[in-house]
């Protein structure tokens, strides 16, 4: 199956608790990469331990320390084939600490998705200059990573409500963040989701009928080989 289709690497990454391993966990689940009963137990595990936001996450953060702290350490592989694509998806860490693992990740990857914390306040810290949204797109630029789509994720914070004036806000900063980076914002996919919720993965939100655009799986669809 996997001779037959293009292959293409893709890296996640972004600031610390922008939800990439939730965004990366939806997004097989919805592809059915994850059995329904795993999720159940996922559920189970992070209820007990106080976090129960963290379900989807749990699949790809597999280590006791990173459940634990609820932080990816550990650069992650999954699979997934779409009728076109053989995809290799990466989860890279966003805390500072394991930088060189992110790197490690980015290295191999042909397009980056780069997950931003769309949450008031959320946002702000990751787009400043000691933020991993910056950090994270220069060195996915550096490494050769030219493709890239933004997810703008937890759009349905409550200090969000899903509300198009959010978006076009992160859209303009990081537009402009990237062009000085060097990528083109003009080619590069924005699309407002909800990693956790699962608004705008595979299919459109109806809790955003203002965006017309592809869904992120649609805008992995259009991406090409290097």
């Amino acid at each position: 199956m996997a001779q037959e289709k293009e292959h293409l690497s893709i890296v996640i990454c972004g600031h610390v608790d922008s939800g990439k391993s939730t965004t990366t966990g939806r997004l097989l689940f919805e592809l059915g990469g994850i059995p329904e009963r795993e999720l159940e137990k996922l559920k189970a595990e992070a209820e007990r331990l106080g976090k129960a936001s963290f379900a989807f996450a749990f699949y790809m953060d597999r280590q006791k320390e990173e459940r634990e702290r609820g932080v990816t350490i550990a650069c992650t592989t999954k699979e997934f084939f779409t009728e076109k694509w053989h995809y290799t998806i990466i989860d890279a860490p966003g805390h500072r600490d394991f930088i060189k693992n992110m790197i490690t990740g980015t290295s191999q990857a042909d397009i980056a998705i780069l997950v931003i914390d769309s949450s008031v306040g959320g946002f702000e810290a990751g787009i400043s200059k000691d933020g991993q949204t910056r950090e994270h797109a220069l060195l996915a630029f550096t490494l050769g990573v030219k493709q890239m789509i933004v997810a703008c994720n937890k759009m349905d914070d409550v200090s969000v409500k899903y509300g198009e004036g959010r978006y076009k806000e992160i859209k303009a900063e990081v537009s402009t963040y990237l062009k000085k980076v060097g990528y083109k914002p003009m080619k590069i996919p924005f699309v407002p989701i909800s990693g956790w919720m699962g608004d705008n993965m595979i299919a459109k939100s109806t809790n955003m009928p203002w965006y017309k655009r592809p869904n992120l799986l649609e805008a992995l669809a259009t991406a090409n080989p290097p």
